[in-house]
Order: structure tokens, then C-alpha cells, then sequence
């Protein structure tokens, strides 16, 4: 699964460590699945799409998108 969270998040300004403080997760929760090393759980995608302001379809992609 590829994600944009790391684009997404650049783009509004924010680091690894404010994003896992908005979603309640550590920053290395954060980088895990921005580098495709953890898929998160479905709540966590959606707070993660919630705070960059996108849907869990924008932000979430099969391999190869």
C-alpha cells in the first residue's frame, strides 16, 4: 500500500511530530508508515486523512499509484 502522507504533510507545513500529536501516535509511528513499513489501522488512516485534509482514498493507494 502507498500512501501521500509524507507530500501531503510537507505541503500543509507540518512535521512528523505535529501530525503524530494530532492523530495520538509517535512520531515514529508516523515515519513507519510514511516509508510503507506499518500499515495503520483503520481509525488511525482516518485521522491521519482527517488532519492532512483528504480523504482515506486520496491519501491511500495500491502499489504502483
Amino acid at each position: 500500500m502507498e500512501n501521500r502522507i509524507r507530500n501531503r504533510r510537507k505541503e500543509l507545513g507540518l512535521s512528523q511530530e505535529e501530525l503524530a500529536k494530532k492523530c495520538g501516535v509517535s512520531r515514529q509511528t508516523v515515519n513507519a508508515i510514511e516509508n510503507n513499513k506499518y500499515d495503520p489501522t483503520l481509525a488511525l488512516a482516518f485521522n491521519l486523512a482527517k488532519e492532512l485534509q483528504l480523504t482515506v482514498d486520496e491519501l491511500f493507494c495500491p502499489d504502483n499509484c
